[in-house]
Parts: structure tokens; sequence; C-alpha cells
């Protein structure tokens, strides 16, 4: 029945019961019985008593098949032209068919029960999946339209393996690869089910967690804290919320929802940075409404940069939660500070959920801005500002005398030495092209040249590659970087073809940049011996010109030009930099 209603009509022909002799080659054996592997046989002692056609037991399939399968379904009941079942049908399956307390399942489907560690930490609640006994599993998410398909033999040869961490951390590497959705943000998804947690807890069995707690030493984030405190500071307050996809707890709960039913507070609207409430543009963003709150979303990244009076008329405080990654040219904290300064303008309350400076709170680089603020460049800061949004938040109010009411809801737990991965904070990417934290500590210093040659924009490492179509010797280059001996790094030779920003399409000659000591690296002086290479081996074709609206330093620029070599380009500006990290002393939250 089978074989005619489904496996052969979607085209799966390697499914079934009982595989016959000539497919038994391709079966991966399970554990040894009486001296042999069992191969091509049900390994479940019961379904191989019913003659290996079992409901729980007995089918053999490929990833191949099992992906057409789980195309079918995420597509209603139907694909290519073939439907196998209705979509009210697909719904009802995969829908919670059990009491309430119980173990969230569907009709032969796992919700989210102590079998739903393919869920991994990311896939929301109301994605499905199954787990077979010898490490088989699939996990389908409607949401994303992802599908997670494990073949594993954890019995072979003894029946000792494990694989329900593996599959965990597989669900979660499958969710992070997923580009342009935000799994901290996903209407339709089921909330925690707080009668299962402690059914769960209680028995002590290990359900894939859908809040994971912090645990000892673990760094907590402004909005962790506020959770911790109930809400407090925002009880009895009309709240607009600056924040985009990075504005998440530790257990990647949306700071939206959060505030949206947090205890006495009343979320009004929500403001959306660069790159949209979902981070996934990369141009001027149009105001909006959430679809999974109603509640209307103006862009401070469209027609204006700061929110207007009339949209604080009916506010009491702004709230900021963004994820920055330390680079003063990245417009976060930009954003942040047009809407402190509209804030006071207004005489509204201003509180920053602050979050951790992923490359670290202590080291500083680079020339001090000292020009009109501009959208990157909005105050007198160094490229590399080693502080917390917090922290800036403070400086910001300080030295331009706004006199806002700021409130710092301060971070727990981090020291200014440590990075982002020795926090236990998700990744979550900041930007489209800020996809891990390697990216973040090269941009200080990569991120000057983007203008002027491509910088691996629409490439899968973004700020990791850096060339131009004039770069034909790919080998010479490298080697020229090289030269100049810098710490914690390395040039490979590479050619690539960025497919969008400068040189879109085109094919490149550069380099790869491999960090092999990031304690040591300086990302700016990487940034600014790229551009002197370029400037020695092609004066004529480098535009070092259009570094200058991210460096915003012209007697660095000139120096550049005329190929003066690195330290007496950083001795220009070594005084400006000592004097600025006394300014920050009076600001720093964090030893």
């Amino acid at each position: 029945f089978l074989a005619a209603e489904v496996y052969r009509p979607l085209g799966m022909r390697d499914t079934g019961f009982n595989p016959p002799p000539g497919l038994r080659g391709r079966v991966a054996p399970t554990e040894v019985e009486n001296g042999a592997p069992l191969r091509g046989v049900v390994h479940d002692p019961r379904a191989r008593r019913l003659g290996g056609v079992a409901g729980h037991a007995g089918l053999f399939s490929t990833a191949a098949d099992l992906a057409r399968f789980a195309r079918m379904l995420l597509n209603g009941g139907t694909l290519d032209g073939v439907r196998i079942f209705r979509p009210e049908t697909v719904r009802l399956m995969t829908s919670v068919n059990t009491p309430p307390g119980l173990p969230r399942r569907g009709l032969g489907w796992d919700i989210d029960s102590a079998y739903a560690g393919p869920r991994g930490e990311l896939f929301p609640i109301g994605s499905y999946g199954h787990t077979g006994w010898t490490g088989t599993s699939l996990w389908i998410d409607p949401f994303s339209q992802t599908f997670v398909i494990l073949l594993a033999n954890r019995n072979h040869p003894d029946e000792r393996g494990s694989v329900t961490a593996l599959r965990r951390q597989l669900g979660t590497l499958a969710a992070q690869a997923v580009r342009d959705f935000n799994f901290s943000h996903v209407p339709g998804a089921l909330a925690p089910d707080p009668a299962r947690a402690a059914a769960s807890a209680a028995a002590n069995t290990s359900p894939a967690p859908a809040a994971r707690p912090a645990g000892a030493g673990a760094v907590l984030h402004g909005i962790d804290v506020l959770v911790k405190q109930n809400f407090a500071p925002l009880r009895g307050l009309r709240v607009g919320l600056i924040t985009n996809h990075t504005g998440h707890d530790r257990a990647r709960r949306s700071t939206i929802d959060l505030l949206h039913t947090a205890p006495e507070v009343k979320l009004v609207a929500l403001f959306s940075p660069e790159h949209g409430l979902r981070g996934t543009l990369d141009e001027k963003v149009s105001d909006s409404v959430d679809a999974r709150t109603g509640l209307p979303v103006f862009s401070l990244y469209g027609e204006t940069r700061a929110p207007t009076p009339e949209q604080l008329a009916g506010l009491d405080a702004l709230v900021f939660d963004v994820q920055d990654i330390g680079c003063r040219f990245y417009t976060y904290i930009s954003t942040m500070g047009l809407a402190m300064e509209a804030a006071a303008r207004g005489g509204k309350k201003f509180f920053v959920l602050d979050r951790v400076n992923p490359i670290n709170g202590r080291t500083l680089e680079g020339p001090v801005h000292a020009g009109a603020p501009t959208f990157v460049a909005f105050h007198r800061l160094p490229l590399r500002h080693g502080m917390t949004v917090g922290e800036l938040a403070r400086l910001f109010n300080a030295e331009r005398g706004w006199n806002c009411a700021l409130t710092v809801i301060p971070l727990e737990g981090w020291s200014r030495a440590q990075w982002w991965d020795q926090t236990g904070q998700p990744w979550t990417n900041p930007s489209p092209n800020m996809r891990r934290l390697t990216a973040a500590l090269l941009y200080p210093g990569v991120g000057l040249l983007e203008s002027a040659v491509s910088v691996g924009r629409g490439t899968d490492t973004p700020f990791e590659v850096v060339g131009a179509p004039y770069v034909t010797d790919d080998v010479a280059f490298a080697a020229e970087v090289n030269r100049a001996g810098l710490p914690g790094v390395r040039a490979v030779p590479v050619r690539f073809t960025p497919r969008a920003s400068t040189f879109k399409d085109q094919p490149c000659g550069g380099v790869q940049l491999v960090v092999t000591d990031r304690e040591a690296l300086r990302a700016v002086d990487l940034g600014l011996t790229l551009a002197l290479s370029f400037q020695r081996l092609y004066p004529g074709q480098f535009a070092a010109d259009k570094m200058l609206p991210l460096l915003t330093d012209r007697a660095t620029l000139e120096a550049v030009k005329a190929g003066k070599p690195l330290a007496e380009i950083k001795r220009a500006w070594a005084a400006e930099l000592a004097a600025f990290e006394k300014r920050r002393a009076a600001f720093l939250l964090y030893e």
C-alpha cells in the first residue's frame, strides 16, 4: 500500500520494508548478532517477529528519498505535481494532538517531548520530526522551510553508541546556516509549555529546552537581567523598543515578545535600525507592521534616522536592545545616539539593555574621529573603541550634554578581556554579512576598504577575503601583505568572484585572511597594510580616496597614498588614542 500510494508516486525509489538482496550491500549494518552484523534486516526484534513490516520500525530509506518526503510535507502534501496528502491532513498530523500537560506530539510526529532533541536550540516549537532507535532522525521546520536528516548508526557494533547530543548540535547548526530568517521572532510558533517543562524536570528527563538557563559563570545581557528583575524598571511605562533580530535573551526569546507580554509594561511601538527588524536588508528600510504583535515598526534607516516627535508622542520611554560589534562605523551605535538625542529633546526616558562587545573591551585601535558627526562617525571615537553600547550611551550623554534620563541595564558576569565565544551567549549574525566572530574582529580594519575594493561581500566569507579584478598576481600580492610581518594574521593567495557590492560578478585576485592569534592581531593595522599594499602594487587603480568616509582621518589617508610606513602613520594619532582611553575611563561599567 505505501509503495503504491506514497513511495512510487513521490519518486522514492530506495524506500521500503525488507530490502531485496540487490540493495542490501547499500544498507548500513546495525549491531552484531551471533557473530554476524545485521544488514538489511530490521533491528527491532518485535518488528522482526512481524515479518519486518510494522508501524514503528522496519522502514529502510536514503537521505535523497527522505528529502523528497520532507519537501512534500513542507509543500502542503504535494511535490512535483503529485499530491500525496491534502493540506488539512498535513496540518492535522503536524499539530499538537495530545492533552495539555503531556509531551506535545502530532499524529506520528514529535513536536515538544523528551525526544525532540533534533530541534536543537533554534528551530521553533511547532516544528516537528521523528527519531529512530538506531540513530536516525528527521526534523522539519515549516516556518523556515527547512529540514534536517541524520542517518547515523549508533548501534554498530555493540549498541553502546549515542547520537543524542549530536542530533541537537546538528539541529542548531542547520538553523544557524539558514539565511534571512529570524529564529528569535517566529510568528505562529508555539510558546514553551510550563507544565511540560515542570514535568520533565520532575521526571529527570532531558527534553530539548525551549529556554536554556544560564549556567554557572554565564554572561547575562541586559535583557537577561531585565527578565531576572521581572521587568521592574519598565513597569508602568509606555515603551517604544529599538531592536532587530539580535534583540533576544540567552534562550533566543525575542525582546519584542518578552516586553509585549511583560507585566505592567505597555509596548506601544517598535523602531528598527539599518538592515531592518529582521536584519536581512542592505538598503533603505520602510515603516511596516509587525505581523506577530500588530505593532507599528518605524524605520530609523529610511526617511528619518531618529524617532520623530509624532512617533514619541504616546511613549514614556525608549528601550534600546541591538547587538553592536565594537567598530565606530557600524551604524547601530549611531542609531542609539540619535534616538537618545530625540528622547532627551522630548523628555522621554531612555533605557539601554547592555550587550557585550564581541571583540573584547580592552583593545583600542585607529585614529579618533575629530570632524563633524556623520552616520558612520557619530562621535569622537577611534575605529575600535572597546566599549559596550551601555558604556557608549553614558559617554554620549555626558560629552554631548544631552541630560537624557538614561538608565543602563548592565551585563552580569562579563569582564573586558572576554570575547563573544567566551560568554556562553548564542551568536546571531548582527547584519547580513557579519556572519561570525572572525569577521567582526577583522571589520574595523578590512571594512575601511569596502568602497575601494571587494572585501568579500557576496561571498561565503565576507571581510575575510580582499581583492580586486586588477590583482592579476595574487601570490605576489599576498607576499606583499605578509612582508609587513603583522602579528596574529597571515594572508593566503586567493581568487574569488563577489556576488554583491564592489566589483560585483567580477573575478578578483587577492588574499584570504587567516587569523592565527586574535589577541595579537590589530585589525586597523591590517586594514592599513592592505591599503598600503594596494597602493604600492597598483597605484593607478587603487581608489584610496574611497576610504575616507569610514576612515574620516585625512592625514592617515594622505599618508597611505604617500606610502609612508605603518609605524609612522600610527605615531601621528597615538596621542589622540591615549587621550580617548582616559576620556572613556569615567564611563566604563566593567573591569
